[in-house]
């Protein structure tokens, strides 16, 4: 368990070290709205400049998630309860943890959680379509 825990330790470090880096990146850009006044020459180069924002974003926004499952499986580690699903109660596969050292499921009930999260979904979200509620 403690080459888990330094492994999960310099994941963790890793993960922290890569948002610093994004975090900088997005003090470099310019404040403010693009637009008329916009100092960039183009409508093409505005929009690049958008979707590396919004990749930026959204980069972070993972790297986060990220870094949250790594701290909760090292208090798991600590308490005991790392390598166990939460949900069945068994252990988790070997080869699974050392796949993704942050889950907290095994495979049968991680493929048992997204078949059910797929069932509810409407059939229009699938391909970007919003049904609207009918009043």
């Amino acid at each position: 368990m403690d080459d888990m825990r330094e492994r999960l330790e310099r994941e963790l470090r890793g993960t922290v070290e890569r948002l610093r880096q994004l975090g900088g990146a997005l003090l470099l850009e310019e404040p403010g709205v693009i637009g008329y006044n916009s100092p960039l020459p183009d409508e093409i180069e505005e929009i690049q400049v958008s979707r590396e924002r919004e990749i930026t974003f959204a980069t972070r926004s993972l790297l986060v998630d990220r870094a949250n499952k790594l701290a909760d499986a090292l208090e798991r580690l600590g308490s005991g309860a790392y390598g166990v699903c939460e949900e069945c109660g068994e252990p988790i596969a070997p080869a699974r943890l050392r796949a993704m050292p942050e889950v907290t499921t095994c495979v049968r009930c991680q493929d048992r959680i997204e078949r059910q999260a797929r069932q509810a979904e409407p059939v229009g979200s699938l391909f970007g379509v919003v049904e609207e509620e009918e009043e």
